[in-house]
C-alpha cells in the first residue's frame, strides 16, 4: 500500500475536535511512519493554513461545519484530473469517516473506501434542531447504511459494531479496531499513593458539549459535598458549553468545589489524572471512551453509564470501574468509591493493567490489515488486533447475545 486519503469533519486542532479525530490523525502518523502517504481532507478554521504537514500527514483544509463535505468530494474529484489541492491523489485506500454524515467518497474516490463510524447519533441528532436532526438521523440510519452496502466498516467497540449491525449493515462487513493510548508523557510521576489529592477529588476528562452530560458529574458534587469532606471536582477539557456548565455549577452553590481547567497540555492532563481518585464519565453516548483509558494509566477507576454503550467495553464493570444505570447510582457508585479506599485500588490497579494492552502502533496495525484487505477486494470482520482473554470472551459474549 502506497497512498492513504482520509476524510474527517475536523482535524485535532479544531476547537471541537475530539477522540475521533485523535484516532484517525494517530492511524495516519503511524500510517505514515511506514513510508505510505497519507492526506487527510477536513474542515478550515480559523488561525490554520489551507495546508501544512503535522506528524507525516499532509492536511488539506477547507470548507465549514457542512460545507466540508461537497468542497472533499469536488477537491478529489478535480484531483484525481490532476487539479486543485489533492492534484495527483492516487489513494489506495479511503477512510470516509462518518460523524453523523458521510462523506460519500464512494462516488469519486476511485479506491475502496472503508466507513469509520465510532458509535451511532441518535441521541445528539436532536440538539442539531428538529428538521437538521431528523434529515440527519435520515441520512445517518437509512440512506448511508443502503449507499455503503458493499463498503467495509470499521468501528472502535463491539457495542458500536453491534449498534451499526442492528441499522442493517453486513456483520461480515464490520471490524472492531479498538482506541489506543499515548505513553504518559516523560517527566510526569504515574498515579500512586504519592500523587493523590490530600482531599477527596474527581476528575472528567472530556470536551464540553450538552452530550457528554457534565452536568450530572455536577450533579454529584453537590449532592455528596455535604457527605464527602474537602471534595473537589477537576474538569479537563473544553468546548462550547462551558459557559452553560459554569452557570450550572453556580446554581449548584458548587463554585468553590469545581475547577474548570479548559484544554490543556497533555503533561497537565497527566499530573491531574494523576492526582484524582475517581475518575467520572457520565456522557449520554460514547464510540469507545478514550478517557477511560488514559485515567486508567494512573490506576484511576471510571463511573459511568451503562446506557452510552461504548463504555460497556472500555469499562469491565466491576473489575476496572463501575457502570450504572442513572444519575441517582451515579452518585451512589461514587460515594462507595470516595468511602471505600480498597475497592477504588482494586478497580483502579485492574484498571491500569488492561490499559497497557492499548497503543496507537497496535491500532495503526489492525487498520491497515483492514485498508489491505479492501484494497485486495476482500472484507474483514470481528475484533482485530486483540489478543487478550478478555477481550476474546467479550466478542464471543456480544456474538452470543446478537443471536439471543
Amino acid at each position: 500500500m502506497r497512498e492513504v486519503l482520509l476524510l474527517c469533519w475536523r482535524d485535532t486542532g479544531h476547537p471541537q475536535g475530539g477522540g475521533s479525530e485523535r484516532y484517525l490523525e494517530q492511524v495516519g502518523t503511524e500510517l505514515a511512519a511506514r513510508g505510505i502517504k497519507v492526506t487527510l481532507r477536513t474542515a478550515r478554521y480559523p488561525g490554520v493554513p489551507k495546508a501544512e504537514s503535522i506528524a507525516g500527514i499532509q492536511i488539506s483544509r477547507a470548507g465549514g461545519r457542512y460545507s466540508v463535505y461537497p468542497r472533499a468530494l469536488a477537491a478529489i474529484a478535480f484531483g484525481r484530473l490532476g487539479l486543485g489541492p489533492l492534484r495527483g491523489i492516487r489513494p489506495d485506500a479511503v477512510i470516509d469517516t462518518q460523524n453523523g454524515i458521510p462523506f460519500f467518497a464512494r462516488s469519486v474516490a476511485g479506491a475502496p473506501v472503508t466507513l469509520l463510524v465510532h458509535h451511532g447519533h441518535r441521541e445528539q441528532w436532536p440538539m442539531a434542531g428538529r428538521l437538521i436532526g431528523r434529515v440527519g438521523w435520515w441520512v445517518e440510519s437509512v440512506l448511508s447504511p443502503r449507499a455503503h452496502r458493499r463498503n467495509q466498516y470499521l468501528t472502535v467497540s463491539l457495542p458500536s459494531a453491534e449498534e451499526l449491525a442492528g441499522l442493517g449493515v453486513d456483520r461480515d462487513r464490520i471490524a472492531v479496531v479498538r482506541n489506543g493510548a499515548e505513553a504518559i508523557p516523560v517527566g510526569v510521576d504515574t498515579g500512586s499513593p504519592d500523587t493523590r489529592s490530600a482531599h477527596p477529588s474527581l476528575v472528567v476528562l472530556s470536551r464540553l458539549v450538552p452530550h457528554k452530560q457534565i452536568e450530572d458529574a455536577l450533579a454529584v458534587v453537590a449532592s455528596l459535598r455535604g457527605r464527602i469532606e474537602g471534595l473537589q471536582l477537576d474538569v479537563v477539557g473544553g468546548g462550547w458549553w462551558e459557559e452553560k456548565l459554569r452557570e450550572r455549577s453556580h446554581e449548584l452553590g458548587i463554585e468553590d468545589r469545581v475547577t474548570f481547567h479548559g484544554h490543556v497540555s497533555e503533561e497537565r492532563k497527566h499530573e491531574l489524572l494523576s492526582s484524582a481518585w475517581v475518575h467520572v464519565l457520565p456522557s449520554r453516548k460514547e464510540g469507545w471512551g478514550l478517557a477511560v483509558i488514559e485515567a486508567a494509566q494512573h490506576g484511576v477507576p471510571t463511573v459511568g453509564y451503562r446506557s452510552s454503550r461504548g463504555l460497556t467495553d472500555s469499562i469491565i464493570d466491576g473489575v476496572t470501574g463501575l457502570l450504572v444505570g442513572d444519575c441517582a447510582e451515579l452518585t451512589d457508585a461514587v460515594h462507595t468509591l470516595l468511602r471505600d479506599p480498597d475497592t477504588r485500588t482494586v478497580l483502579g490497579e485492574k484498571a491500569r493493567v488492561r490499559a497497557r494492552e492499548f497503543s496507537w502502533e497496535q491500532t495503526a496495525s489492525g487498520v491497515f490489515d483492514v485498508l489491505q484487505a479492501t484494497a485486495r477486494g476482500e472484507s474483514v470482520s470481528g475484533l482485530i488486533g486483540s489478543s487478550s482473554y478478555a477481550d476474546h470472551y467479550a466478542e464471543h459474549a456480544a456474538e452470543d447475545s446478537a443471536r439471543q
